[in-house]
């Protein structure tokens, strides 16, 4: 009996099978037709690769014919998608290796200069004390109360230094910015200069004429500290401080399927505005999903597809009577194109709520049993009780099949797969949670950062600008963050200068008098 259904079932597939290959090749005959008539038109249309992956063609085209039950009777086959390369890209992609090589150096090179120039830094007002007592110590003047007291106030200065330095630089990179943080690199070049002059002034006035006077050595190295602290809150103003106060607004407009933020923004530089531009983006913007834009082409090929211009007449006849045909037939074609429209939306959100109403009811009868599950192993003895991820493992069966629907119905299927959703459902059920807050990453997509970086189309960016990128923000100046995929238009805008005025209210005019008269009427 297990054979003759399991018959049944390979011939009913293998139906299907044949069905869609006569239709393939149905399709394949239709083609030289379509190519032939427009050969007739003596005309060559050349068309640039798409910019979007073709991600989800197939689940789209799927999608239109297949009814509701079309898990009983059907065999899914998925997998990763597959992206055309060109030449070009493999050219690029090349390029971007060795770029990021460059960033990379660049980077370590600017970390052990930092590094360098920081240890010099808190090297120096030690050496300045230490030098006259190992060179010339028994020339030195006696150090007194006040010269002991100087050490303790430079060990405490260089301590608060060290602290400030380590909270303020010594920070994970977030990125590689294109080009150099200007403040930055300002304040290690006067550093560097700073300390230079100190240690030349050390050197002509202290190290060659053998000053005898230690005092004065211990306070020379306590200004140096001094000075550093001041330096130091120069950098927390510079690098911190003055781009706190909004003073652009910025539009952030998604090329694909036009989403768009706005942000406020302080005194930056293009590359840091642009830094700060991707790090809201990965937070606020819902997850580039590529297959929602397959539907459209996939329509307006299918328009395309249909307009079709027989030559009745023989091939010696003039192509002008065809084009004008193919012109009206194009219109009447794009008058009847709303109504399509319409229908193939209203079918799909039918489709989607439909099949969303099967799936909250299986999460709730999962977690029904989950509670019935709790109840039975608080009785059992605590070496019999399941962990949170059999649990999950035990009941996502039952909502398996109503999930895999739901999630290829709206397409997404391809940022969830079945290891995340099981973690999911086992950290539900570690924090006992409700079935709408396991399912609420599921019914609306999400930021980026919700799902996992192998699953997201924009990791590497390209900053586009016509000014430089080490410029400030000005108003109406326009950049652009471009991927693989898609890209974001930056449009800065300056907060208008607001003027307010005051208007005084004279306490007294809110007073007034009730006069009644004497005679009223009954």
């Amino acid at each position: 009996m297990d054979t003759e259904s399991t018959y049944s079932g390979y011939s009913h597939y293998s139906g299907h099978s044949k069905k869609a290959h006569r239709q393939g090749s149905r399709d394949r005959h239709k083609s030289p037709r379509s190519k032939d008539g427009s050969r007739s038109e003596k005309s060559v249309t050349i068309q640039t690769p798409p910019a979007e992956p073709l991600l989800g063609n197939d689940t789209s085209r799927a999608e239109e014919g297949q009814d509701d039950n079309w898990g009983e009777t059907t065999t899914a086959i998925t997998g990763t998608s597959e992206h055309s390369i060109s030449q070009e890209d493999i050219a690029r992609i090349s390029k971007d290796l060795e770029d990021s090589v460059g960033l990379d150096c660049k980077r370590y090179l600017g970390l052990t200069v930092a590094a360098v120039l920081g240890l010099l830094v808190f090297l120096t007002p030690i050496a300045f004390i230490l030098l006259p007592q190992i060179l010339w110590r028994d020339d030195l003047e006696p150090c007194g109360t006040v010269c002991e007291g100087l050490f303790i106030s430079v060990a405490f200065k260089l301590l608060i230094l060290l602290i400030g330095t380590w909270a303020l630089f010594f920070r994970q990179p977030k990125a590689d910015l294109p080009r150099v943080f200007v403040f930055r690199a300002f304040l290690l070049v006067l550093i560097f200069l700073f300390v230079f002059s100190y240690w030349l002034f050390y050197g002509v006035r202290i190290l060659d004429l053998k000053d005898t006077n230690y005092q004065g050595i211990v306070q020379y190295a306590v200004s140096l500290v001094d000075a550093l602290l001041f330096i130091h809150y120069l950098a927390i103003v510079l690098l911190e401080l003055r781009q706190l106060q909004p003073m652009f607004t910025i539009k952030v407009v998604r090329s694909t399927d036009g989403e768009s933020r706005y942000y406020s923004l302080g005194h930056l530089s293009i590359q840091r505005a642009a830094l700060m531009v991707l790090e809201n983006y990965y937070r606020d913007f819902t997850v580039y999903n590529p297959a929602l834009l397959t539907a459209s082409k996939s329509r307006a090929a299918k328009h395309m597809a249909g307009l079709k211009v027989y030559n009745v007449d023989g091939p010696g006849n003039n192509a002008s009577g065809q084009s004008r045909a193919m012109i009206a037939a194009a219109a009447r074609r794009r008058d009847s194109s709303h109504n399509e429209l319409y229908y193939e939306e209203a079918d799909h959100e039918r489709r989607v709520k439909k099949r969303r109403a099967r799936l909250v009811v299986a999460v709730e009868e999962a977690f029904t049993h989950i509670k019935r599950l709790q109840a039975e192993e608080q009785q059992k003895a605590p070496g019999e009780m399941m962990d949170p991820r059999e649990a999950a493992q035990a009941i996502f069966p039952s909502m398996a099949r109503a999930l895999q629907k739901y999630l290829r119905t709206t397409r997404q299927q391809q940022y969830h797969s079945m290891e995340s959703i099981l973690q999911h459902l086992a950290f539900c059920i570690t924090n006992n949670m409700t079935p709408k807050a396991f399912l609420e990453r599921y019914l609306n997509p999400g930021p980026t950062l919700q799902y996992d970086r192998d699953r997201w189309f924009s990791k590497q960016w390209t900053l586009v600008s016509e000014e430089a990128v080490t410029s400030r923000l000005q108003d109406g100046i326009v950049f652009v963050l471009k991927c693989l995929d898609f890209s974001l238009v930056v449009n800065v805008k300056k907060i208008p200068f607001i003027k307010l005025s005051e208007e005084f209210i004279d306490p007294k005019s809110h007073k007034f008098v009730l006069r009644l008269q004497s005679e009223t009427s009954v």
